[in-house]
């Protein structure tokens, strides 16, 4: 229990220095933090001083729901859900038809800019009169026009063709031209404000200008169970925002109105194209009864029908008094041709003529005048004569009245026979005639009442046209935000700084993560944790000292050699002689400084007061020699063994002044066979020589990667210090080392780590520490 507590701590304790030494390896970096910090910040302040302000204009309108009058419960009355399907108006909203219109009504196919240094701005309208030539419709492919304003003149340059155009007093009308506009500036008082402007004037067809606009207008619903929606528009100008926003709802609103008006309309068109006809067969059909009428000389069939059965009663009862008088006069005729001369006639028997009566009357008087004048005269008596003579006349008058009576009585007798059939047989034809009003009666009250019927439609169409109902109402009406959404100085800023930050940790994380390179004993230590780091060698700025040359030197690399001498006394065997020690410096590859770090451990453990003995047993490539100013070939280890009489200590070398306890044994001449030289028996005895003569003997030997040579001699070395470099040592070559270090074939090895803080990867310095506590150097 004790122990997982401790591996848990010691675990944490372990993140918590990992994530400290993250940060120092970060920070290690800081300048070029503080320098993409300082180019974010001043980025963003010049993208706020030229970035367009961009506003937000927003409109809430209600779509009305269009169900009218008294209906029965639906399911979604019942569940209190609109019958309005928002997303097919929101699709409505913003469909290419009603975007198109919004185009063409604010002329948004044609656009102004103003150009200046920096930025080209858009402009609502143009400072001065425009007036377009060109329709939209006729507009096919985008034309870019460029009005440069001079001294007193247009020039305005096509900018596909490049060419230019000039108009002086700034007017497009005096001059015949091929622009498909006009412009004037009106106050030439006044032009110095426009004076050295540039202007852009782009026609854009409506179909990419509808486009555009589609895809800029944003629609949505407020709310689940709300009927309102809310449109957006983002834009530089807030006025143009605002009409377009405005305009789309009245547009969108008057769309609707005219849908369900269209019935009405179509309606009132169907009722005046059949006024027109019906108006024509009614006129036919008025006229026909007017005709009929007309022909049958009828007024009204009732009354027309009464006048004829009183005109025909009227003649026949004239008939009868004809008939009658005739009948009365023919008796009156049979009564004088059956009287004689002195007889009496019939008076006022019923005879209506006049005449005949009064001459009867007469007659009569005649008669009886005779008869006295012949009761007291004779026959041949003048007065008696004349009485005669009376009677007769009167008898013949008589007779003659008669006969011209009856003769017009049958001629009355005969006109009003006809009459009579005349008026029987306009009786008889009543029936039809009456069938055939009717009919045209019929006709005309269908005719009639279809009219009317269509005129009370036509009024109810009309008054359903005048009154009909908006798509929507309008709950807010276009409104911009006094504050521009972007660009947001804040989130600007705060992206600016955070890019700052991240731009140069991403690229230090790519370079770290890509880096296959060991930088430190951390490096180390996670991958062969079993192997103890002794030292870490600060790298040597150029022009310092590079050689612990002088035995007092306070400096940094002087410091570092003094604790790696230190620690590696701990890794050597304790083993109770006084012997001298062996200590092999070796590497994986070339290059990683094995002679450097050889050469200064062993002034290091002369400087105090150890004597030293430094061997190049790098037969194949020695370096000591560049380091002491000395020969290449100068006779060393390879001749001694190779030629058995050569004394090791004729080739001992002092090679530095202040440190009279250490001397060298360079490698010497080249040799064919190094690997059979070093494993001849002399290099041991070498070294059972030194060990009687001085206290540590230092080994300058071959990298193992890439010969066997150390690996031969190997079992000779009390203490195997194994180079690494900074930023040059791959860490996949640990493996190899660490796998000679478990397997045994190199005795106690330790690692080292040359130039730390050539990469400066894990913030590792030596900049401090070391002079603690020494004083300045005199």
């Amino acid at each position: 229990m004790d122990n997982s507590i401790n591996s848990t701590a010691a675990f944490q304790e372990e993140e918590s220095v990992d994530l400290k030494q993250e940060i120092k390896r970060y920070l290690r970096y800081w300048p070029w933090f503080v320098l993409a910090i300082a180019i974010a910040l001043i980025s963003a302040y010049t993208y706020l001083r030229y970035a367009p302000r961009i506003y937000q204009t927003t409109a809430k309108v209600k779509i009305l729901d269009e169900s009218e009058g008294l209906e029965l419960p639906t399911s979604a009355f019942v569940f209190n859900r609109s019958n309005i399907n928002l997303e097919n108006e929101i699709e409505i909203l913003t469909s290419y038809i009603i975007i198109e219109r919004v185009i063409t009504e604010l002329k948004l196919s044609t656009r102004f800019y103003e150009e200046g240094t920096i930025q080209t701005s858009p402009l609502v309208a143009l400072p001065f009169h425009f007036e377009q030539l060109i329709h939209p419709d006729s507009i096919i492919k985008n034309l870019n026009y460029k009005i440069v304003v001079n001294d007193s003149k247009f020039s305005i340059t096509n900018i596909e063709t490049e060419k230019t155009f000039e108009f002086s007093d700034y007017n497009t009308y005096n001059k015949e031209h091929s622009l498909p506009f006009e412009i004037t500036y009106l106050p030439k008082l006044d032009a110095e404000h426009i004076e050295g402007k540039t202007f852009i004037i782009t026609f854009r067809t409506i179909k990419k200008a509808a486009l555009s606009l589609k895809s800029r207008i944003e629609v949505e619903a407020i709310g689940e169970q709300s009927d309102l929606l809310q449109l957006n528009i983002k834009g530089e100008s807030e006025n143009l925002s605002e009409s377009i926003l405005n305009t789309l709802i009245d547009i969108f609103n008057k769309d609707g109105i005219n849908d369900r008006q269209l019935v009405s309309k179509r309606t009132l068109d169907f009722i005046d194209a059949r006024f027109v006809f019906l108006a024509r067969e009614l006129d036919s059909v008025e006229i026909s009864y007017q005709d009929f009428k007309q022909s049958n000389n009828l007024v009204n069939l009732v009354t027309d029908a009464e006048l004829g059965l009183q005109q025909r009663t009227q003649s026949e009862e004239e008939v009868f008094r004809i008939e009658n008088q005739l009948s009365l006069a023919k008796l009156l005729e049979n009564s004088l041709k059956d009287t004689s001369g002195s007889g009496l006639l019939p008076a006022n028997i019923g005879i209506e003529n006049t005449g005949i009566n009064s001459l009867i009357s007469e007659y009569n008087t005649a008669v009886i005048n005779r008869a006295k004048v012949a009761n007291s005269g004779g026959a041949n008596n003048p007065v008696v004569k004349l009485a005669a003579s009376v009677v007769k006349d009167l008898r013949f008058n008589i007779n003659r009245s008669l006969k011209t009576y009856i003769s017009q009585l049958e001629a009355s007798q005969q006109q009003l026979g006809y009459r009579n059939r005349q008026f029987s047989g306009k009786v008889a034809q009543i029936p039809e005639k009456e069938r055939l009003l009717n009919s045209i009666v019929r006709q005309q009250k269908i005719k009639e009442s279809l009219y009317v019927l269509l005129l009370q439609k036509r009024e109810e169409a009309a008054i359903n046209l005048a009154i009909t109902e908006p798509s929507i109402k309008v709950v807010e009406y276009a409104l911009s935000g006094t504050d521009p959404i972007s660009p947001k100085s804040n989130i600007v800023y705060a992206g600016a700084l955070l890019g700052g930050l991240l731009i140069p940790f991403g690229i230090l994380y790519l370079t770290f993560m890509l880096d296959t390179k060991l930088h430190s004993k951390e490096d180390i230590i996670k991958l062969t944790s079993n192997i103890p780091v002794i030292g870490e060698i600060p790298e040597v700025k150029k022009n310092g000292a590079t050689i612990f040359s002088d035995p007092n030197d306070r400096n940094a690399l002087a410091e570092s050699f003094r604790i790696l001498s230190s620690n590696v006394d701990y890794i050597l065997p304790v083993n109770g002689n006084e012997k001298g020690k062996v200590i092999y410096c070796t590497s994986t590859i070339k290059g990683e400084g094995k002679t450097y770090i050889s050469l200064n451990l062993s002034l290091a453990l002369s400087s105090i007061n150890k004597k030293v003995l430094l061997i190049g047993a790098d037969l194949r490539n020695p370096q000591i020699h560049t380091h002491i100013n000395q020969e290449k070939h100068k006779p060393g280890l390879s001749n001694y063994l190779h030629d058995v009489d050569y004394d090791w200590k004729d080739a001992l070398i002092n090679g530095f002044e202040k440190h009279p306890n250490h001397q060298i044994i360079l490698s010497g001449s080249i040799p064919p066979n190094p690997a059979h030289l070093l494993t001849n028996g002399r290099f041991k005895k070498l070294l059972d020589e030194a060990k009687q003569e001085y206290d540590y003997i230092i080994v300058d030997t071959a990298p193992t990667i890439l010969v066997t040579d150390t690996m031969l001699i190997s079992k000779l070395a009390d203490a195997t210090v194994y180079l690494t470099r900074s930023n040059y040592t791959e860490k996949n070559l640990l493996k190899f080392s660490k796998e000679l270090s478990e397997t045994g074939k190199l005795n106690n090895m330790a690692y080292v780590v040359n130039c730390v803080g050539a990469s400066r990867s894990y913030g590792y310095g030596y900049n401090y520490g070391y002079n603690y506590g020494y004083g300045a150097k005199s």
